[in-house]
């Protein structure tokens, strides 16, 4: 998921307020936020409750809670943030617990410009703004207790949820401090710690969700149970622009346990007492369909026009020197054409939404990225006021980018309005691959150049595809570019004097696109890391070597080559049909060096050996949390390499579940080592998606060096004839 183009200016505001009650409440405020003023807490008879704009509480009974306002997808976003605050307001991990946010502005994000989960920016945004929360936090704790005890604030420490004066062996938890604590002034200034006194950030606890989600008490927006909910199963036109036109309304209603059957123009919802009863009335139901002007379209007619389109000059991105002329003088030259398919995303927990819609507002249950567009959705759809829809957050079972768009939630806040009790209403599988947003298809003209000693000598790359940001957020549009279209072509790890990159939007009418895991550095990074290993190859070049030579003015580039150079012993000797494939990005504000050793059998089968991937992502809050993300990545990312892609034909989606759009097994994943490299003096970097994008442009190259094939069209197992059924 893109982040805007917003400045990034540190860094926070903080705000106190006050409560009779005796609880203290610290919120930490991004800029152009309000601070939270005393007439904003309410009392009530259990306590003091204050308005969802803060994201430290800490009661009488000494609770501390973090109000998150990042969706946990499994990324391990709840541990890594709250080890953020735990480590400054002196607190263990075990005192925290963690609470989504509600949709509400004071959540919104300064460099997101909203309320979102994307784009691995969560640990990034609250690097210093939850820090310095925390450690406000635990100052003025500090100075409520030195005022009671009478002694200097500097005589006084703070450890795990209590105010030590070591002096006299007197304490306080911070629940008895909690409402002297309110009394005292925001500090003017903050103090962080230095690295070097850390005692939680940079360790590896186990994670808040892990208890929860091993013994299946763990709730994701699927498992939402509502008094006197029903349940309905949603079914749209399968392709895009169509329309119903007919239904058997008896039929289902004549199926035990069916309750009523609800359509919109172009979707009919069948809703039971239960899911067997919702399923087996849809089959009764039999929609019928008026296909529209896409019911012809196929997948080599998208092709056929992209290619056509990407004949001609596009909006420019980055122009240096002059690449024609450089291209012309080339050593070595190749011209090449990549292609990457539209993409589900597959997640495991298909779309869902929970809802209860009155005359006076609404409750909705889900698991979103974006709290704030899926409330907005809901007012649209009803024409509720959004003051008056409260969303709860649940966790995701798996995001990938699907749950930053609400367009689900919109239409099942359509059909839930025209019944008056809750409604849980659920894509099945095959509807979730059916309806979902898709990577976009991207077709790249790519021709680079080497000089005699190996330099390069002109460089342009013109990419063609949909523009997700001209539809989810056209004010990130600069003058026709998408940023995100050429993210990771318009800067790469190398120097390039001469280099051309354009973008040429292309809009395909039989799908709706959207940001996939890794969003554009997943597609860009793939072509030119493909590129920069046939320059080697064709100029007779270690692979390794050139890229430590293109990249000499990157001292962080250098480092992670050098270790993931050492980690993979790079340049063994290999069996035949094993060959060994590299690639080196910086995305995220992270860098990483991905070695892949793979084996290809003499009937095509691809066999992944063993991963080695070196990551400088600048200081590290959670590292297991980071070994875990690069391996969930390139997992994730290897079997879209491999074997993943939606076609259509006849306007519908070829694919409808895991036995067509297949999932990478547990016997076919590699050996993966991951090797950190952290610079703790640098800025810290993002780790979700970057697996992901090292995937591809490593798979390729290790199977060109294990085949001597160059495999510029992903999926790539079928085109060597051994993918598996």
């Amino acid at each position: 998921m893109k982040r805007k183009n917003l400045p990034t200016s540190r860094r926070a505001l903080l705000g106190a307020a006050l409560s009779g009650g005796g609880g203290f409440l610290l919120s930490a405020f991004l800029p152009g936020l309000p601070l939270l003023k005393a007439s904003q807490a309410q009392d009530t008879a259990t306590g003091v409750v204050f308005r969802p704009n803060a994201f430290i509480r800490i009661t009488p009974q000494g609770a501390v809670t973090l109000i998150m306002r990042y969706a946990e997808m499994g990324q391990g976003i709840y541990t890594g943030i709250s080890m953020l605050l735990a480590e400054e307001l002196g607190v263990t991990l075990d005192q925290v617990s963690v609470e989504a946010a509600p949709a509400d502005p004071a959540y919104v994000d300064s460099v997101a410009g909203e309320e979102e989960t994307g784009g691995s920016s969560s640990t990034r945004d609250s690097w210093v703004p939850l820090r310095e929360a925390g450690a406000a936090a635990r100052m003025m704790l500090v100075a409520a207790a030195a005022q009671i005890w009478g002694v200097p604030e500097s005589a006084c420490q703070a450890r795990d949820g209590r105010v030590f004066h070591p002096g006299s062996e007197r304490s306080l938890s911070y629940g008895e401090l909690a409402e002297a604590a309110t009394h005292q002034p925001v500090p003017a200034k903050v103090s962080l710690k230095p690295a070097s006194d850390f005692t939680l950030i940079g360790t590896s606890p186990r994670r808040l969700d892990t208890k929860a989600k091993t013994n299946g008490s763990a709730q994701f927006g699927i498992d939402a149970q509502i008094p006197g909910m029903k349940i309905g199963r949603i079914m749209a036109c399968p392709v895009k622009g169509g329309h119903l036109t007919g239904y058997n309304r008896a039929a289902a209603l004549a199926v035990p346990g069916v309750v009523d059957v609800v359509t919109l123009p172009d979707a009919i919802a069948v809703i039971g007492e239960h899911m067997w009863a919702a399923m087996k009335g849809m089959e009764a139901a039999f929609p019928q369909w008026e296909y529209g002007p896409n019911a012809t379209t196929s997948t080599d007619d998208i092709i056929a026009r992209m290619k056509k389109t990407s004949e001609q000059s596009g909006v420019v991105a980055v122009k240096n020197g002059n690449a024609q002329e450089a291209l012309k003088q080339a050593h070595k030259r190749i011209d090449a054409v990549y292609e990457l398919p539209f993409l589900a995303h597959a997640p495991l927990e298909p779309i869902n939404t929970t809802l209860h819609i009155r005359p006076d507002g609404a409750d909705v249950w889900v698991g979103t990225q974006v709290p704030g567009r899926a409330r907005q959705e809901v007012a649209d759809a009803t024409g509720l006021r959004p003051e008056s829809i409260a969303v709860h957050n649940h966790l995701i079972g798996g995001g990938f980018g699907r749950r930053l768009d609400s367009n689900s939630i919109g239409q099942a806040a359509r059909f839930a309005k025209q019944v008056s009790y809750p409604v849980k209403l659920i894509w099945t599988r095959e509807e979730d691959m059916t309806q979902d947003q898709f990577r976009p298809y991207y077709y790249d003209r790519i021709s680079a150049g080497l000089t005699e000693d190996g330099a390069i000598s002109g460089w342009h790359h013109r990419t063609t595809g949909s523009s997700v940001t001209a539809r989810w957020y056209p004010e990130g549009m600069q003058k026709g570019l998408d940023p995100d279209a050429v993210e990771g072509a318009a800067q790469t790890p190398y120097a390039m004097p001469d280099q051309l990159v354009e973008f040429v939007r292309h809009e395909p009418d039989a799908v709706t696109t959207l940001w996939w895991r890794g969003v554009g550095p997943t597609h860009n990074v793939f072509v030119v890391e493909s590129m920069i290993d046939e320059l080697a190859h064709q100029s007779g070049q270690d692979p390794l070597a050139l890229r430590k030579k293109l990249a000499a003015h990157q001292p962080r580039a250098l480092k992670v080559l050098n270790e993931v150079e050492k980690q993979s012993d790079w340049g063994k000797a290999l069996p035949p049909g094993h060959g060994m494939g590299i690639a080196l990005h910086y995305s995220f504000q992270t860098w990483a060096a991905t070695v892949l050793e793979v084996a290809v059998e003499k009937n095509g089968s691809i066999r992944l050996v063993q991963v080695h991937s070196a990551v400088d992502c600048g200081p590290i809050v959670f590292p297991d949390g980071v070994v875990a993300q690069i391996q969930g990545g390139l997992i994730f990312g290897l079997t879209m390499a491999l074997y993943n892609e939606i076609t259509l034909k006849d306007g519908r989606v070829e694919q409808t579940n895991f036995h067509n759009y297949r999932m990478m097994r547990l016997n076919e994943a590699p050996d993966i080592q991951v090797h950190l490299v952290p610079d703790p003096e640098a800025e810290i970097g993002g780790i979700g998606e970057v697996g992901t994008v090292a995937a591809a442009p490593a798979l390729a190259n290790a199977l060109f060096a294990a085949t001597g094939k160059r495999l510029r069209r992903i999926p790539f197992a079928k085109q060597l004839g051994g993918e598996k059924a």
